[in-house]
């Protein structure tokens, strides 16, 4: 089978209104991934390493040609407190947002949630100087 007809070829937005019951084989952490326990119709990443391939240019068409590994970097809280997960395309830099399944790692979610916390923009040694310098004299004001 030649690799143009390896994919499986549907009518654009057919992911929209039909489930995903595809199994696949992650291309990061290797293990296999079955569509049931997702909590969803449409198991879109790992639950494992949460990352996910680059098929999609809208949710759920199947139109992207890029094909490249999506790195999870950050999750977001949507609307009603249901908890997503960002994406960057390694190949072209493209972000997304997927909601989480039921069986996604908790603490491969936890550890993206606080990399900002573990890892701040500005040396944790200043902070009682930049505390300071915002309360006026150092003491936190109320």
């Amino acid at each position: 089978m030649n690799r143009e007809n390896k994919r499986k070829q549907y009518a654009k937005g057919y992911y929209k209104t039909h489930a995903n019951n595809d199994s696949f084989t992650c291309k990061v952490c290797g293990r296999p991934v079955m569509p049931n326990g997702a909590g969803t119709e449409q198991r879109n990443h790992c639950p494992n390493c949460l990352s996910s391939l680059h098929v999609d240019n809208e949710p759920g068409d199947r139109q992207a040609n890029c094909g490249g590994i999506m790195d999870p970097v950050a999750v977001w809280v949507r609307k009603g407190g249901e908890w997503a997960i960002i994406h960057r395309c390694r190949r072209c830099g493209a972000l997304s947002s997927n909601r989480i399944a039921a069986d996604d790692n908790p603490m491969k979610l936890m550890s993206i949630a606080m990399k900002p916390v573990a890892d701040p923009p500005f040396p944790l040694d200043k902070i009682e100087e930049m505390t300071a310098l915002m309360a006026g004299d150092g003491q936190l004001k109320l």
